[in-house]
């Protein structure tokens, strides 16, 4: 294994921790994930953990969005509203890819140290 592989395995290792606390029917951002796990610069490659995790059930990643509470991420999801009828489930309200009081619903991960 390359130690640049190495290094993506362990950054999408954190994002996965991070983001199997989040609640049920709470949500929050590929930004403050990436500022909780100490690479605030490095939203879009929460992103890419994201994408990388539809194959572990165990990663909620339908609790991640955009820091506006759109859900962009929806596209890598099986089925047209997939992302948003799992968050709908779980009592968030979803309208136009948007989640609906978002501040009500959104986890502030810890920052680690």
């Amino acid at each position: 294994m390359t130690k640049e592989k190495s290094n993506k395995d362990n950054f999408f290792e954190r994002v996965y921790d991070i983001v199997r606390q989040i609640p049920e029917g709470k949500v929050t951002s590929y930004g403050a994930i990436a500022k909780a796990i100490g690479a605030a610069r490095s939203a879009r490659m929460v992103g890419y953990a994201m994408n990388a995790s539809h194959d572990m059930e165990d990663v909620p990643a339908h609790r991640v969005v955009n820091r506006k509470g759109l859900l962009t991420g929806k596209h890598h999801f099986d089925g047209t509203n997939l992302m948003a009828q799992l968050l709908e489930n779980e009592g968030v309200k979803v309208i136009d890819n948007q989640i609906i009081n978002f501040e009500k619903h959104f986890w502030e991960p810890e920052i680690s140290s």
